[in-house]
């Protein structure tokens, strides 16, 4: 059920009404003419209706969140639950992207010091370390790779 201001709802009841006179008078007119039993019919219809409008103005309109069983044994979420519930969901968001955050950079840091332990364990020939091309084959990032 939406929500409507109280004027909304004013012009809204003052519609109902016009057009229920509208109607009423219509049934009026139409009711002399017709026979004794047909307006005796279309009277009691009118005291039944008229009878059901009474009550549904008497009858509370219980407007609420539908939150589940805990909403109706608790009569409803407090506002600090409501402020909780809106902002979880953007934390918990925050903390995911933080903890992908570590989680990479520490795999990156572990692919270099493997990359490297390689490097210092393997046979190489002290020739190769004082190849300029080799120095700038273990700065490049091609380097840094695992196979």
């Amino acid at each position: 059920m939406t929500r409507h201001p109280p004027s909304a709802l004013a012009d809204h009841e003052v519609l109902e009404a016009r057009f229920a006179g509208r109607v009423a008078s219509a049934l009026g007119e139409g009711a002399s003419a017709a026979p004794h039993d047909i307006s005796e019919r279309l009277r009691f219809a009118r005291e039944r209706a008229l009878a059901r409008a009474r009550e549904v103005r008497r009858a509370p309109v219980a407007v609420g969140i539908a939150a589940g069983p805990v909403a109706l044994l608790a009569g409803g979420p407090s506002p600090w639950w409501l402020r909780l519930a809106t902002w979880f969901p953007l934390v918990l968001l925050v903390c995911g992207l933080v903890a992908i955050e570590e989680w990479t950079a520490q795999e990156q840091v572990l692919a270099a010091a493997e990359i490297d332990a390689v490097l210092l364990t393997d046979d190489l020939p002290p020739d190769a370390w004082a190849d300029p091309g080799f120095r700038e084959f273990l700065k490049s990032p091609l380097s840094r790779q695992t196979p």
